[in-house]
């Protein structure tokens, strides 16, 4: 087994960006009632996947077909 030593300075000017860093998911804190939280997780346990994972979805999906949101304050 090889000595694992960190080296002083690394060479990183021929490096590229993550091609996936877009793609990647970022936590953050929402606030949700609890009407909605448990409409997403009977959907998913009826899909098989978590309830955060389905949101997601739902979420990624609105954005790319960019939906608009209709408001009427009553």
């Amino acid at each position: 087994m090889e000595n694992s030593v960190m080296r002083a300075e690394y060479d990183f000017s021929a490096s590229k960006p993550n091609p996936y860093a877009k793609k990647l998911k970022k936590q953050i804190t929402i606030r949700l009632d609890e009407t909605s939280i448990n409409y997403f997780k009977q959907q998913a346990a009826e899909v098989g996947i978590p309830y955060q994972s389905l949101i997601n979805l739902y979420l990624a999906d609105c954005a790319e077909r960019q939906k608009e949101l209709k408001l009427a304050w009553v």
